[in-house]
């Protein structure tokens, strides 16, 4: 194939390396083209360290250039009709059409060349300008804001608290940052490694890789420390994003355990239940 587009820029450098590999096949060459958002920078940065090369940006195409291509385009397919094509039975019947509403042939031919047209336009229309209203995405990757004279590792606390939080374990590094436990809904019958994890994670919240710690995964899930006390809207945004095709649907465990479907809670109940039974037979 001649190109490969993506999209959506892969978290993992092998599924990339992977797809742009389809254009060079059988000694051939080709294109890879890939759109990438301010706050995926690191993403990049990752693909460009695998491959061992720079990707080069590339310019958007103006309005003008894009209809000049288009024009010129439509020119050719007239020369090339015109060249290809038996036009007797046309040119009779634009002559007939011409003597009965005595209209010019250039007339004629603009009427046509927009019933060619159809629903969609030939030329593009400028793009409207962006209002003052309206906010422009967050960039993850821009300048930190001023944190005065606070030293980089210290975090200030959130002020969006979420209820009693779980108990949480200390990061093993000896670094002095609180962490949370969380599970996510992606694990190895999905074909998930820990550097997806902490890559997604990473260019979603800027949270530093090394803060994302004790990664396990599981069959079908996997559990992964973060910092204590995120924002709720940030949770939120964690939990549409995918890693190997699926959607984190991150959840805090404490919540987790509590929930009745959780299989090892469903365990704990029926020994319960048993425990009671037998009691109450030996009362009887």
């Amino acid at each position: 194939i001649t190109h490969v587009v993506n999209y959506d820029i892969p978290y993992d450098t092998e599924s990339y390396v992977h797809r742009i590999g389809r254009t060079g096949r059988a000694g051939r060459t080709g294109d890879a083209i890939l759109f990438v958002a301010p706050r995926e920078r690191k993403l990049l940065a990752n693909i460009e360290h695998a491959t061992r090369q720079k990707v080069v940006e590339m310019g958007l195409p103006s309005t003008e250039l894009i209809n000049n291509k288009r024009i010129a385009r439509f020119k050719q397919s007239i020369t090339d009709t015109l060249a290809a094509e038996e036009l007797g039975f046309f040119r009779q019947l634009m002559e007939q059409y011409q003597q009965e509403h005595d209209v010019s042939a250039l007339e004629i031919a603009a009427a046509l060349a927009k019933l060619l047209e159809g629903d969609t336009p030939l030329l593009l229309k400028n793009p409207p300008k962006a209002t003052h209203s309206e906010r422009p995405p967050r960039d993850r990757d821009a300048a930190p804001r001023d944190r005065g004279d606070r030293p980089a590792g210290d975090r200030k606390p959130s002020d969006k608290k979420f209820g009693d939080k779980p108990a949480r374990s200390p990061r093993r590094g000896g670094a002095d940052i609180e962490m949370e436990l969380f599970r996510i809904e992606v694990g190895h019958a999905h074909g998930v490694k820990p550097g997806n994890i902490v890559g997604a994670i990473a260019n979603e919240t800027g949270i530093d890789g090394d803060h994302i710690a004790r990664i396990k995964i599981e069959e079908n899930y996997s559990t992964v420390e973060l910092p204590a006390g995120m924002p709720k809207d940030l949770i939120e945004e964690l939990k549409k994003i995918r890693v190997a095709g699926q959607q984190l649907k991150i959840s805090r465990m404490g919540a987790m355990v509590a929930s009745s479907d959780d299989p090892e809670r469903k365990k704990e109940k029926a020994k319960k239940r048993m425990s009671s039974t037998s009691v109450k037979r030996s009362e009887g």
